[in-house]
C-alpha cells in the first residue's frame, strides 16, 4: 500500500509524462509535493520503485516509467508507455569523480572513437568518489564494453562510482560513468576535476570571478571553493551505466 506522498508522485510523474513525455526534474518533484528537499524526493522514488510502480531506464540519468498504478488511480491499469525525454534527445551532460593515485598522469589517456560500431572498449580507472574524496587505484589492465552510440567524438574513458554525493543528479554507487577528456567545460557541467594534482572528484562545476566551485547533487555533502590555479578539468560527464 502506497503513502499518500508516494500517491502523489506516482499521479505527478504520470500526469507530466502524458503532457509531455519528459520526466520531471527532481527540483519540479520536491516543489510540486510541497517537500523541503530532494533528499525525500529520492525517497519515494525508490519505494515506487521497489514495488513495481516506476522504474528507471537505464543508462539516463533522469528518465522514469510508470508501471502501474494504484487501483483507485486510472483503475490501477498499468499507464501507456510513453517515450522519455532521454530517449529523444541527447543525453544531460555532467559529472564529478575523486582522487585517482599511483602512477596518476594530469592527463589521462582514453580510447579514440574514429567510427560508430557495435561497441567500444574503454579503459577503466578504478573508482572515482562521488562524496568525500577517496583514493582509486588505476588499472590499465581493466576495461569496459560501452555501445558506440553513447560515445561521440574524441577521447573517452570510465570510472566507478563510490558515495552518493551525485545521487540528486542521478549519479549512484556503483555506477560506471563515461567521460569525455577535455580540458574545459561550461559552468554546470558535470567534470572530472583534479584538485591540487592529487585528487580527483566527480562535481558539478561553477565558475564565479576568479573562484571555482565544486558542487555536489545531495544536501549533505558541502560545496567546495578553490582558486583557479588549484583545479584542472579532467573531462565531462557524457553518460553512465548501471546494473541492477
Amino acid at each position: 500500500m502506497l503513502t499518500r506522498k508516494q500517491r502523489e508522485l506516482l499521479q505527478f510523474i504520470q500526469d507530466r509524462l502524458g503532457e509531455t513525455g519528459v520526466s520531471p526534474s527532481f527540483d519540479e518533484m520536491k516543489d510540486a509535493l510541497g517537500l523541503k528537499s530532494k533528499s525525500g524526493v529520492h525517497r519515494l522514488i525508490t519505494g515506487l520503485e521497489e514495488r513495481g510502480f516506476i522504474r528507471r531506464l537505464p543508462h539516463r540519468a533522469r528518465a522514469l516509467e510508470v508501471m502501474r498504478l494504484a487501483e483507485d488511480q486510472v483503475g490501477g491499469k498499468p499507464a501507456p508507455a510513453t517515450p522519455a525525454a532521454a530517449d529523444r534527445e541527447p543525453a544531460r551532460r555532467g559529472f564529478t569523480p575523486s582522487v585517482i593515485q599511483g602512477d596518476f598522469t594530469p592527463t589521462l589517456p582514453g580510447a579514440v572513437v574514429a567510427q560508430a560500431g557495435h561497441t567500444v572498449q574503454l579503459p577503466l580507472y578504478g573508482k572515482i568518489a562521488a562524496g568525500t574524496p577517496i583514493e582509486a587505484l588505476r588499472d590499465n589492465s581493466n576495461a569496459v564494453d560501452v555501445p558506440a552510440g553513447m560515445l561521440g567524438r574524441g577521447e573517452h574513458y570510465a570510472l566507478s562510482v563510490e558515495g552518493d554525493s551525485m545521487i540528486d543528479a542521478g549519479i549512484h554507487e556503483g555506477d560506471t560513468v563515461l567521460i569525455e577528456r577535455c580540458e574545459n567545460a561550461e559552468n554546470g557541467t558535470i567534470v572530472v576535476a583534479l584538485v591540487d594534482n592529487n585528487e580527483v572528484t566527480l562535481k558539478r562545476l561553477r565558475r564565479k570571478g576568479d573562484s571555482i566551485a565544486l558542487e555536489p547533487a545531495n544536501p549533505n555533502h558541502k560545496t567546495r571553493i578553490f582558486g583557479p590555479d588549484r583545479v584542472k578539468i579532467q573531462g565531462r560527464l557524457i553518460g553512465l551505466m548501471r546494473q541492477y
